[in-house]
């Protein structure tokens, strides 16, 4: 018997030492699969019953069971659950007669409560709802409303004026507009305000709003790239749902409290953000603009224990003066996207160990990575079970043509372990691509076929990734950011980040710039220098000598007082590309850097003359 029990209790052993040798993360991947499984489930019997419990149902239904609980914390004023479905009956008695089922309304607001009453009001009548952008203005505004087909929009009193230019075209259009003010505030315009103050706040018949397909569109959320005009993804109930239980999956409870600091025309803060609040029952800290210096303020007064972030938002909280009480907080976790590897570091090394947790997905695509170990410099970690729920693949792609490369047969190649590949995701029942509204082409654009078989369809995030031996998923770049040089890739991301290691430099941003005579693109870098600092060319030139292969050295240095930033917080590199590196055309100091010198040396016209007519070698 004793034997027996050894022999149980030694092979039990061996299993858990041979988990933790060769399997390390195999609870922390089951669990984590276990929670996608069962919210997966959940969207399964919504699809087979025809019976959807939207993210707006969820939030009646959180009205009812917690009406006094805060949902939203918003510039010191705190809105209950209750309040907020009150509010958000008012505006959809004001519109009853006026929109029916499956209309489209735009909504133009900065963040507000408003913004939610508006949104939840308009869902509540059936009616699919456009987040437009409020950095957009005139043409685009005008292309935004037509690709949508919204006949009505609603408008935050702030943002009244940027209507001026298009406000006779739109009523030409036959749009109505409503500002949130208590009078109209000029011909042609209705106040909305003193509406929702006569209006019932008893709810408007549920039936209004049932849904029985996952599939039919309830936002349309604009994705803007560094060229060309806005094009409307098409937010589809199941997008929603599945956004909504990022938080949940990642382990969070209704007793949290989240900041949100992002746009909420961004589906981060409005499908991850609000939908995982509600989703959770949690609060809601949302503030109308990110601020680095009220930040942590802001976490330590409403006792945050989760943030949203993207793009360079963790930079700029680690580019502001250190002080004493910086790891004095309940911040216990970070969800969100873009975090570079140094800024990860030097974010941990600040703030404390917050767990970091990555999020990679586009807005109108059909694929999710999530970081659930939390390790750094990945977006998110597959495995066998996870590649059974979600296909895609990472194929191998040619930089110059721009295109994957395909054999003889006409078909895509796959990547090896830990090579750079273009990730594609398979378009099935299971993962739908809903493309945009108003453009097929544009659809069609996002969509590569016979990728591996005859008649076969993936979706091209455009995205360079890798995908390493223990299954963490890498980003390497951006299609367009990436560039050749001297026959060798260069990824922008992996060269900004060992600019960031240099002490005077706070901020860079690389890409590449064609030189007269020379195949491919060379390396070039927009940096901000820290302000109780100054630019240091010996000092650069031995640091990317020794960290960069000579391919990847930038060659030209712009220094910048600021970088241009889309309103997610992300690096717009169109206008540098376009403006090259001529010192006649650029105000700001350039640099050159210079083997014979051993420095970044300043890039005068002679020096420009001698390297465009190739009288100096690059």
């Amino acid at each position: 018997m004793l034997s027996w029990v050894a022999a149980l209790l030694t092979g039990i052993l061996s299993a858990h030492l041979a988990q933790r040798l060769w399997f390390p993360h195999f609870w922390k991947d089951a669990l984590f699969l276990m929670r996608v499984i069962r919210y997966g489930a959940r969207l399964e019997i919504y699809r087979r019953t025809s019976r959807v419990v939207t993210v707006v149902d969820r939030f009646v239904q959180q009205a009812q069971r917690i009406p006094e609980k805060a949902f939203l914390i918003y510039e010191g004023v705190t809105y209950t659950y209750g309040e907020l479905e009150e509010r958000s009956n008012r505006v959809a008695r004001v519109f009853g007669d006026a929109v029916k089922e499956g209309d489209t309304v735009a909504l133009l607001m900065s963040n507000e409560p408003d913004f939610l009453s508006v949104w939840f009001g308009f869902c509540k009548l059936g009616c699919a709802v456009a987040f437009l952008n409020t950095n957009i203005r005139s043409r685009s505004l005008l292309h935004c409303f037509r690709c949508c087909g919204a006949e009505l929009l609603v408008v935050g009193a702030d943002l009244l004026e940027t209507l001026e230019d298009i406000l006779p075209s739109l009523q030409e259009d036959g749009i109505t507009v409503w500002c949130m003010t208590q009078e109209s505030p000029r011909p042609g315009v209705h106040s909305l305000l003193d509406q929702m103050e006569e209006a019932s706040q008893e709810p408007v018949a549920a039936e209004r709003r049932s849904v029985r397909c996952l599939r039919s569109p309830t936002l349309y959320i604009f994705t803007s790239g560094t060229t060309g005009l806005p094009k409307a993804a098409v937010i589809t109930h199941l997008q929603a749902l599945k956004a909504a239980g990022g938080f949940w999956v990642y382990g969070a409870t209704g007793s949290d409290v989240i900041y949100t600091p992002l746009p909420l025309y961004h589906s981060a803060a409005s499908l991850v953000g609000i939908g995982g609040t509600i989703e959770l029952g949690a609060t809601c800290v949302l503030k109308k603009k990110f601020s680095a210096s009220q930040f942590w303020h802001d976490c330590r007064k409403h006792n945050v224990t989760i943030f949203q972030y993207i793009g360079e938002l963790c930079r700029y909280l680690c580019n502001q003066p250190t002080a004493e009480n910086e790891k004095d907080h309940r911040v216990l976790m970070g969800v969100g996207n873009g975090l570079r590897q140094d800024v990860w570091r030097e974010f941990h090394r600040r703030f404390g160990d917050i767990r970091m947790c990555e999020i990679y997905g586009s807005t109108e695509g059909n694929l999710c990575f999530m970081n659930h170990i939390g390790k750094i410099g990945a977006v998110g970690r597959s495995n066998f079970f996870y590649k059974l729920i979600f296909k895609y693949d990472l194929v191998k792609y040619d930089l110059v043509r721009e295109e994957p490369v395909r054999d003889h047969s006409g078909f895509c190649q796959h990547v090896q372990k830990g090579e750079t590949g273009l990730l594609l995701s398979k378009i099935c029942s299971q993962s739908p691509f809903f493309g945009y509204a108003g453009s097929k082409q544009l659809t069609e654009k996002k969509i590569l076929r016979d990728v591996f078989v005859t008649g076969d369809a993936y979706f091209n995030t455009g995205d360079l990734m890798a995908e390493d031996e223990d299954d963490f998923i890498c980003f390497r770049d951006r299609v367009g950011d990436t560039f050749r040089w001297k026959g060798e890739n260069v990824a922008t991301t992996e060269v900004t980040e060992i600019l960031g290691l240099v002490d005077f430099i706070q901020e860079a941003s690389v890409y590449g710039v064609q030189v007269p005579g020379n195949e491919g693109r060379a390396g070039m870098a927009a940096v901000i220098v820290r302000p109780e600092c100054t630019f240091d060319g010996k000092k650069l030139f031995s640091h990317v000598l020794r960290e960069l292969p000579s391919y990847a050295r930038p060659l030209f240095i712009r220094l910048q007082e600021s970088l241009e930033m889309t309103s997610t917080f992300k690096q717009q590199k169109f206008a540098l590309v376009e403006s090259g590196f001529d010192p006649c055309s650029i105000s700001q100091p350039l640099f050159f850097l210079d083997c014979s010198e051993k420095s970044y040396v300043p890039l005068t016209s002679s020096v420009y003359d001698s390297i465009v007519s190739g009288q100096r070698n690059v």
